[in-house]
């Protein structure tokens, strides 16, 4: 199956996780992929694991600028796109009554102002016929004790996708979102957890998911590729669960 045969796609945050297995098997379908990161481990891992030609960009989704100089060199590098993956953010949980403005502002800057950035600059080098997928979550659903601002975020990341759908719908740009539950890698980074705090917080987990097990990033990058390719051309402004069934408890 070569479903992204002749495509050219830009996967941020693809250096690690979903979105770098997604850049590998869209490469594996023919297409071509750029994709970017910040920790400068995974930006050299993802160019062993690329093919020669493939772009890896430095690009910090928190950094206004960052968002200019990324469509900037999309459009110079790559010319149009036909697929966006949004999949750049992360999550930091913690008690509500210790929530201060740096965590805050940590999380919306990333998963929220990085993103309406990105897709502002990125839209011009969209071509018609194109698809835009966003990594949302399901933390909006679930009322996590610990997680209102990250919710907050993936919220918000959520209702705009639904907007963008809307808006460029005329182009033929089809828009929608994943919402990702337990993933196992990178899920407990940046959370400040040591081991026996992750392991009990992994078991807490695995209890509310009817499939009993966390994830694989594969498995969560396969449902955005089916987004991204013309086997979803009907689909848009939807949200699609990667989540195990754990939203339905």
């Amino acid at each position: 199956m070569n479903r992204f045969e002749g495509k050219r796609v830009l996967i941020t945050g693809g250096t690690s996780g979903m979105g770098l297995a997604g850049a590998k098997m869209i490469v594996a379908e023919g297409g071509e992929v750029a994709v970017t990161g910040t920790s400068q481990d995974h930006l050299d891992e993802a160019g062993e694991a690329l093919p020669s030609g493939s772009l890896v960009l430095r690009n910090d989704a928190s950094d206004p600028e960052a968002a200019k100089e990324l469509g900037a060199k999309v459009k110079e590098q790559m010319g149009g796109i036909d697929g966006l993956w949004l999949n750049a953010g992360f999550g930091k949980f913690g008690p509500n009554k210790k929530v201060d403005k740096d965590m805050f502002r940590g999380m919306t800057d990333v998963n929220v102002m990085g993103p309406f950035l990105q897709m502002a600059e990125l839209i011009p080098a969209i071509n018609d016929g194109g698809s835009v997928v966003v990594t949302a979550s399901v933390s909006p659903y679930l009322g996590q004790p610990m997680g209102a601002v990250y919710a907050s975020t993936k919220g918000a990341i959520r209702a705009a996708s639904r907007s963008w759908a809307s808006d460029l719908a005329e182009r033929n740009i089809r828009v929608n979102s994943i919402a990702p539950g337990p993933i196992e890698t990178n899920f407990f980074d940046g959370m400040g957890l040591d081991e026996e705090q992750v392991e009990e917080m992994s078991e807490q987990i695995k209890s509310q998911v009817p499939l009993g097990r966390f994830g694989n990033s594969e498995e969560a990058a396969q449902v955005a590729l089916f987004l991204l390719s013309d086997q979803a051309s009907y689909v848009t402004g939807s949200e699609y669960m990667v989540d195990g069934g754990m939203t339905l408890r």
